[in-house]
């Protein structure tokens, strides 16, 4: 498992930058909110989403952004949903983007 080397939120352009030792991934607000792995958004025995992502708000911002431990970002966002722990696994997959080259 990959841990980021470094970790940004960018409220005004309502990312979240991680930088891997490959390349950089720049994940939209929406989009990590959207994929949040939690069982209120999916249900946990089938895999099946049970968040509807155009449910989401365009606006969506973050709240707070903290660790879970040394694998996982916490975060509170403004639609009050914050039980989604966000593992680096999780959101490494999030970003469909090619490897920078070294």
């Amino acid at each position: 498992m990959q841990t980021p080397l470094g970790i940004k939120v960018h409220k005004e352009r309502r990312i979240i930058e991680l930088q891997w030792s490959d390349r950089i991934s720049e994940l939209p607000f929406r989009l990590v909110r959207q994929n949040c792995p939690c069982a209120a958004c999916v249900n946990e025995f089938t895999g099946e989403r049970i968040l509807d992502p155009d449910s989401v708000p365009v606006d969506i911002d973050t709240l707070d952004v903290g660790f879970s431990g040394n694998y996982a970002l916490k975060i509170k966002w403004s639609d009050n949903h914050d039980t989604g722990l966000f593992t680096w696994k999780h959101l490494r997959s999030l970003d469909t983007a090619e490897p920078n080259p070294e």
